[in-house]
């Protein structure tokens, strides 16, 4: 096993900034083809993007939430399919540590694996000798052109024991992967669906979807390390935020871009930037911008603390995790939307990335455990006494 120290924060947003024009040039590339470049893989795999939340005994950083955020916020500022990827890939890698070491051991052998998956149960098990068969169909597998595993869920079905929902570890090479991400936002994910048909995994790479949900450890191997320790959803939650903080900024960066070239047609404006409008739009923008990023550090910083104290998770606390990254989505859309309005007729052209960005923080916003309205509801429903009417906390 290889075991090394992990680099600072600053080394690692250092990293992604760099890589930036790299990923910036193959957004359009990715949006055409429905996934993302090779070259893009390749420059992150360099930074150490896809190791960050494999343990360090296998190479990789263990790097805390905060980490993620900033780094997918430099991701996300050069482009939200490829930044959504790499958020994607952290998520499924953090549940795969707390499988048993001999599964781990066989996925952390392949240098910068990379692990797509779903927190869907769309598929039926059955138990057999050593381990279950598993049928089914899983949509929205962002990643899953260029993964290695994928984390899959399923129900166990059996005659004498109540429906058990199970998550397991399955190869890319074992599962039919079907070409239809068809859609308007988040195109270069690459988000198709994955199938199994009479697919048989052991035993040992497969875990009850409730002890992944509680960050419950198989053995002792991951454990010991406070990253490890948390429950699942407030680790995705955190996870996935900065690629919403980075669209958001990378907005207001090409809006501000294109501001010296352009006019308001059909007034008196020769300059769009002399406009008192423009002034109210690009300062109510940032102000949502910055509440952007006060709930995604918040977030992060609620999560790397309890895990630093080992501390006990209230309820409210997990559905706050929630509401967190639901206020981030909806704000950092809130951003978009307004500096998209004041880019104009122009804007609509499909080489001016604001229309891109503004197609993917709406894909964001529609996704099931993300969506503003949905995770507001559930705090709301906590702060009103009742209990949550979800497992996924």
């Amino acid at each position: 096993m290889l075991v090394t120290d992990a680099p600072a924060r600053e080394d690692f947003v250092r990293r992604a900034s760099e890589i930036v024009p790299v990923l910036r040039g193959h957004a359009a590339w990715a949006e055409e083809n429905r996934r993302l470049h090779e070259e893009s893989i390749a420059a992150m795999a360099d930074a150490g993007v896809f190791r960050l939340r494999t343990p360090r005994r296998y190479g990789g950083h263990e790097a805390d939430t905060r980490t993620l955020v900033e780094v997918a916020t430099e991701l996300g500022r050069a482009d939200g399919s490829t930044a959504w990827t790499a958020s994607v890939y952290w998520i499924p890698t953090w549940m795969a540590c707390h499988f048993p070491e001999a599964v781990q051991d066989e996925v952390f052998a392949t240098p910068d694996v990379r692990i797509c998956g779903t927190l869907s149960p769309t598929a039926m098990a059955a138990r057999t000798d050593g381990g279950i068969v598993v049928n089914g169909k899983w949509g929205f597998v962002s990643g899953a052109h260029h993964s290695h595993w994928q984390e899959i869920v399923a129900v166990v079905l059996s005659e004498d024991a109540p429906p058990e929902p199970i998550m397991a570890l399955v190869p890319m090479s074992d599962l039919i992967v079907i070409d239809d991400w068809h859609t308007s936002g988040l195109r270069g994910t690459g988000s198709v669906s994955t199938v199994a048909q009479d697919l048989f995994v052991p035993a040992e790479r497969v875990m009850p979807l409730g002890a992944i949900l509680e960050g419950a450890h198989a053995d002792g191997a991951s454990a010991g390390s406070a990253i490890y320790r948390p429950p699942l959803l407030p680790v995705a939650s955190a996870s996935s935020v900065g690629t919403v903080l980075g669209l958001a900024k990378a907005a207001r960066e090409v809006f501000f871009e294109r501001l010296p070239q352009r006019k308001i047609t059909y007034t008196g404006y020769e300059s769009q930037s002399a406009a008192p409008l423009t002034h109210l739009q690009v300062a109510e923008a940032t102000f949502k911008i910055d509440q952007t990023e006060f709930h995604a550090g918040r977030l992060a910083a609620t999560v790397d603390g309890k895990a630093a104290q080992s501390a006990t998770w209230s309820v409210e606390e997990r559905v706050r995790a929630r509401a967190d990254l639901g206020a981030v989505c909806r704000l950092g859309k809130e951003a978009v939307d307004i500096l998209a309005t004041a880019s104009g007729g122009s804007s609509i052209y499909s080489d001016v990335p604001i229309q891109r960005i503004a197609r993917d923080i709406h894909a964001v916003n529609q996704h099931a455990l993300m969506h503003p309205n949905t995770n507001a509801e559930l705090y709301g429903r906590i702060l009103c006494g009742l209990e949550p009417d979800t497992l996924y906390i």
